[in-house]
This record gives C-alpha cells, sequence and structure tokens, in this order.
C-alpha cells in the first residue's frame, strides 16, 4: 500500500520546480493533488497532466500567493474538489537577490507577502479542513540559518521568520493532531536557481558534496513529512543543503 492512499494534498507554487517534484511524488505515494500557479497555466497543465498520466488525480487551481484572499480560497477549493484535505505544503515563494541598500519597499512587501503573510494564510484556511494526523509542510531556505553570499538579507529575513511561524503553529496545532514543519532546502537546479547559471559555481564551492540537489530530493523529504512515519516529528527545520551551512 502507497504511504499517502486516501490522502489529498495541496502544494502551492505547484507548476514548476521544486513545487512539481513534490506534487509529483506525493501524486506517487497515492496522494490525490492540487497545485496553485499564479502565470503559467501551461506549466500547470504539465504537471497535472503527468499525474493523471500516471494513473493519478490531480487539478489546478490559479492564484496569486501575494493575495491571502486568492490563497483561502485556494484551500478550500482544494479540499472542495478533493474531497478533504490531509495535506498542506507551502512552496510559493519569491527571491530578488539584490544588496539592501538597493532593494524597493515594493520588492521588500513582496517578499513579505508571499514568502510569509501567505504561509499563514494558507495555514489558517487550513486549519478547519485537516483532521487529526494532518500535515502542513512549509518550504524554507538554508539561507534562513546562513547568509553565506551578498543580496540575501530580505530573502533570508522572510525566510527565517518561518521558523518561529513553525514552532508557534506546532504548539497551536499540536492537540489537535496537526504536525507542522519545515524543510530548508540549499542550491537546487530549477530554472529559477540553474545548475549552469550565474553564481553556480560559487554555490558548489560552498557545498560539501560540490554539486546541487534536485527537486525530487527535496520531494522525497516532504513525502516522509507527509507520511505516518513522521507522526512525532513536529516544530522542526530540516535543512536538506548539501553541506552547505555546514
Amino acid at each position: 500500500m502507497k504511504n499517502l492512499s486516501n490522502q489529498t494534498a495541496l502544494v502551492t507554487g505547484g507548476s514548476r520546480g521544486i513545487g512539481a517534484a513534490i506534487a509529483k511524488r506525493l501524486a506517487k505515494e497515492g496522494a490525490k493533488v492540487a497545485i496553485t500557479y499564479n502565470s503559467s497555466p501551461e506549466k500547470a497543465e504539465t504537471v497535472i497532466n503527468e499525474i493523471r498520466a500516471a494513473g493519478g488525480t490531480a487539478i489546478a487551481i490559479q492564484a496569486d500567493s501575494a493575495d491571502p484572499h486568492a490563497v483561502k480560497q485556494a484551500v478550500d477549493t482544494a479540499a472542495a474538489e478533493l474531497g478533504g484535505l490531509n495535506i498542506l505544503v507551502n512552496n510559493a515563494g519569491v527571491a530578488i537577490l539584490k544588496s539592501v541598500e538597493d532593494f524597493t519597499l515594493e520588492e521588500f512587501d513582496l517578499h513579505t507577502n508571499v514568502n510569509i503573510r501567505a504561509v499563514f494564510a494558507g495555514s489558517q484556511a487550513a486549519i478547519k479542513h485537516l483532521p487529526r494526523g494532518g500535515r502542513i509542510i512549509t518550504i524554507g531556505s538554508c539561507m534562513a540559518e546562513r547568509v553565506a553570499g551578498q543580496g540575501g538579507s530580505v530573502y533570508a529575513m522572510s525566510k527565517s521568520a518561518l521558523t518561529g511561524l513553525t514552532k508557534g503553529m506546532a504548539r497551536d496545532l499540536g492537540p489537535k493532531g496537526i504536525t507542522v514543519n519545515l524543510v530548508h532546502p540549499g542550491p537546487v537546479d530549477t530554472d529559477m536557481n540553474p545548475s549552469t547559471g550565474e553564481g553556480a559555481d560559487w554555490q558548489r564551492s560552498i557545498n560539501a558534496l560540490n554539486t546541487f540537489g534536485s527537486g525530487d530530493d527535496i520531494a522525497g523529504l516532504v513525502a516522509y513529512l507527509a507520511s505516518p512515519e513522521s507522526a512525532y516529528i513536529t516544530g522542526s527545520g530540516i535543512v536538506i543543503d548539501g553541506g552547505t551551512n555546514i
């Protein structure tokens, strides 16, 4: 029996990169999956078609994570269309890397709105749907713990805030039997941070394994945290970064 049979999941920002890998892995484990996307319907369609072709159930929901009302509506829509909600993966995020002196207030607000507020709004909306054994899993960044280069101040701030939110929600939701955890990826080969892009060699140079991870690496950890085997893990931030932060 698959680990997530009879489970339902929503992955925000699931049309590409880490989010797409997570959605496909949860579906492979037996979950019915909803993903959100903002401006790439064709990429979202590709993901859900791949899941369906493998015999799974998947839907795509358009939602701008900068809009908390859209995030909440996406959670409710996923629960209604999938017949409930067991797992929420807060994956959608933005990353603008530049010196703090060059940051605009609009760019700062975008980071807090998408990387922090959307996580709060989605998690809050999910609580009424999640049963005992429910899971909230958020994708952070190894930069929450170490900013190894220039230009990451605002992004790191937005990801480090998730540590307090995760630990607090784990306390609040523990009596309901809902676990809340945080995954901190390091360099992962995606279209947002390609292993052949500018700065890639430097990222490898500070990585103990001297390589980029894959979306599947992150998806495997998320699938474990979503599974029954992780029932006694909550309030944790797990770094999966190839040794970038050691």
